[in-house]
């Protein structure tokens, strides 16, 4: 992370921008010295995402909406802070208010506000340093004024593990699908479980055979790059209370197998291990978050291409759990390698399995860009997950699994269909059909990530490309961890 956060228990005058939270509905009692005609002059109503940057002397200062005060939240204040952020970005260094300007809890207003700052000036690209703009690179340093507590330092400290988790994610996701390869993605995730402390397991081509994931291999067929399947494992300081399951779909690039994509938007299916990268960016937190929550992570990694072997529609695949699948669209390969990674959570007998994919754009169609659709069993953990993401200002919806739509995924030669006849439910069966390798009676929650896992503009502390979506809930999760009561 390029921008660093210290405290300060009042504003700095050797600031380049001191930054004032202002509420719309407190325009006119702004602190001394200060002329809120001036403001409304130029337009600032004190909304969120507004910011007015003025001279005084040899520094700037800046007045940064909040909205209405009864009203702030977490995110809002994520998001002006994302905002100040970008307002001051070719400034070498910001002093802000904004943490104590509302009725949020200190080191709640504090992640948001890391969060903020710090994902909204994400970079990726490959530009040569003659194309790259390094005025917008400027800021490194943000003083959040107010109080120098431990536990503010404290929660400035973990707030920072989430970004960078965060950032690893969108990392991932960033990456041209030719270069990040099942192979450099598995090497990647063994750099940063070694630098955090993790515990990790990589299965090769030979190993992955051995255990029986049919599903792996079988979207595996059409590449020249074998597949990775990684397993990771965070064990906390004392006795678990609790263990919670990790799964993430690993796509490394998707075009469709034979069931060929269109090539409007293919270059964008660099992002289909959005579940996966969300999973590596959470368990990179844990040493530094420190939860009692013994967690493990199960990654299946592979691309899904047209080699002279790739699977035919028509084959059949058998799963770690025995079960086969009749592979009828070779596109819908997420839940081939999910379905191994499923039965192999459910064998190790957690408390509680979510797993993470880009899995339909049946879900954006229901749902849209900004919403996951949350699914599964166990209306306890449901609500535990409904809570993280709210919590960490990630928005997800929580959709049906009826019964009766299994009917749809019959096959007259297999044990179900890889998907459903007709053109509708498709978010519904695809969940319905990962449900199958949950062993009964175990507490497991499915996001389909498909929508919020990549943006295509930059929108509060979210960047055009992969946003992490996923590492915050995640984190809070884990955080927030219990064993989920059985029904």
């Amino acid at each position: 992370m390029t921008i660093s956060f210290t405290t300060a228990r009042r504003l700095p005058a050797n600031a380049a921008v001191v930054a004032y939270g202002i509420n719309s509905d407190k325009l006119n009692s702004l602190p001394t010295g200060f002329n809120s005609a001036q403001l409304k002059k130029l337009g600032f109503k004190g909304e969120i995402g507004q910011v007015q940057i003025l001279p005084e002397g040899n520094k700037l200062l800046a007045f940064v909406g909040l909205g209405e005060s009864k009203e702030i939240s977490p995110t809002q204040l994520r998001s002006a802070a994302a905002a100040l952020a970008r307002a001051t970005r070719r400034h070498s260094s910001v002093a802000t208010d904004l943490i104590f300007k509302s009725d949020i809890e200190t080191t709640q207003a504090v992640q948001s506000v890391v969060e903020g700052m710090a994902l909204a000036l994400y970079k990726f690209d490959y530009k040569s340093s003659s194309t790259r703009n390094k005025e917008d690179e400027a800021l490194k340093k943000v003083i959040l004024a107010g109080s120098t507590s431990s536990a503010t330092n404290s929660a400035i400290s973990k707030a920072t593990a989430v970004v960078e988790g965060v950032m690893l994610a969108r990392d991932l996701v960033n990456e041209p699908g030719g270069s990040l390869t099942p192979q450099v993605f598995a090497r990647k995730v063994t750099n940063m479980a070694k630098e955090k402390g993790l515990a990790i397991k990589v299965m090769d081509e030979a190993a992955i055979k051995k255990a029986g994931l049919g599903g792996l291999l079988g979207v595996n067929r059409g590449s020249d790059n074998p597949p990775r399947f990684v397993e990771l494992t965070y064990r906390p300081k004392g006795k678990a209370k609790a263990t919670l399951a990790l799964v993430g779909k690993g796509i490394t690039f998707d075009s469709g197998g034979l069931s060929i994509k269109p090539w409007q938007g293919m270059s964008e299916m660099k992002t289909d291990m959005g579940g996966a990268a969300a999973v590596i960016g959470a368990m990179s937190t844990l040493s530094s978050i420190e939860p009692k929550v013994r967690v493990k992570g199960y990654l299946p990694m592979t691309d899904n291409m047209l080699g002279g072997d790739a699977t035919r529609p028509g084959d059949v695949l058998k799963i770690r759990n025995g079960k086969t699948i009749e592979v009828i669209n070779t596109d819908a390969e997420g839940r081939l390698i999910l379905a191994d990674a499923l039965s192999l959570a459910s064998e190790a007998k957690p408390d509680a399995i979510i797993d993470l994919a880009t899995l339909t754009g049946a879900c954006m169609v229901a749902l849209g860009a900004d919403i996951a659709g949350l699914m599964g069993k166990n209306d306890s953990f449901l609500n535990q997950v409904e809570k993280a993401a709210e919590d960490a200002g990630e928005k997800v919806w929580q959709l049906p699994l009826p019964d009766d739509y299994k009917d749809l995924y019959k096959s007259p030669i297999a044990d179900m269909k890889n998907i459903s006849a007709g053109g509708y439910g498709g978010a519904l069966t695809a969940g319905l059909i990962l449900s199958e390798f949950v062993t009964e009676g175990i507490p497991w929650a499915h996001l389909d990530i498909a929508g919020p896992a990549r943006a295509d503009k930059d929108s509060a502390e979210i960047v055009e490309g992969g946003t992490g979506f996923g590492v915050r809930t995640l984190v809070k999760l884990i955080q927030t961890f219990e064993s989920p009561k059985p029904e």
